[in-house]
């Protein structure tokens, strides 16, 4: 167990590695303190042992920091620059494999891996009938989100304009007011589990990994077992997406071929 500057703080770390199905020593510190400090002020405490005490007397709080400090903030088409650099992408595959498995993970609410559905359907040069795609997360609140496929406008998300890449986002979704829907046939499209990526193991012969936008909260000296877990799941030919502000570790990076490097998309080429 890695050792922090501030007691309290490491005894509440220590209580999230011992109660709470999540794993604090791959994140980065400062990450956890703002997660952390955040349900704090929310609880009105300011010390970290005050706030230990709730967590070890309050079931609903353990779930509300699980969380918080599960990474589940994402968009419909999150960066449409890299959506469109991935067309050809999905054509490519679908030209050239009878199955293309895709991977998101994690998943977040859903919103990543029914993009690629959504975009695979309304791209008429994209084999949609050969995808299959399955959706990874540690939460089970952005799981059960997820499953039900209802997202909201709200003053900060619209998800009307998150759509605006499609050629008709209503054969996709059912709007009503600011609530829009994700149709049965694309919701049906996607498999939702719960996996770990620094816990659990690889998956096997994926063709197409989405893992962005997680690196940049993870400590630098995890950051290699995560990609051992993806590159492990994938194939000679396979290919990687990660965030816009994310780099492959340097010493993986022979084992990649940018795509399109603006786009971190990359080709898996060990």
């Amino acid at each position: 167990m890695r050792q922090f500057e501030d007691e309290g703080f490491g005894r509440v770390i220590r209580h999230i590695q011992d109660a709470v199905d999540f794993e604090p020593e791959y994140y980065n510190p400062d990450y956890l303190d703002r997660r952390i400090t955040a349900r704090m002020r929310r609880q009105e405490v300011e010390a970290y042992d005050d706030y230990l005490e709730i967590l070890q007397s309050d079931s609903r709080e353990k779930e509300a920091l699980m969380d918080s400090l599960t990474i589940n903030v994402t968009n419909f088409f999150r960066n449409q620059e890299m959506w469109e650099a991935l067309r050809p992408v999905l054509r490519d595959l679908t030209d050239e494999h009878r199955r293309v498995r895709v991977w998101s993970a994690p998943c977040a609410d859903g919103r990543e891996p029914y993009s690629v559905s959504m975009l695979a359907r309304d791209d008429r040069r994209i084999d949609d009938g050969r995808l299959t795609i399955v959706g990874t997360d540690i939460s089970d609140e952005a799981l059960e989100s997820a499953r039900a496929g209802t997202y909201e406008t709200t003053r900060t998300t619209d998800i009307g304009e998150e759509l605006s890449l499609l050629d008709d986002p209503e054969t996709y979704v059912d709007v009503e007011d600011d609530t829009f829907t994700v149709k049965p046939a694309v919701r049906d499209s996607i498999q939702f589990e719960r996996h770990d990526l620094i816990q659990d193991g690889p998956r096997r012969n994926c063709d197409l990994v989405f893992c962005r936008n997680l690196l940049i909260y993870i400590d630098s000296e995890f950051k290699i077992p995560i990609f051992e877990t993806l590159t492990d799941s994938m194939q000679d030919g396979s290919y990687l997406v990660i965030g816009m502000t994310e780099t492959i570790p340097q010493e993986l990076r022979d084992e990649f071929e940018p795509v399109n490097k603006r786009c971190r998309i990359y080709r898996y080429t060990p």
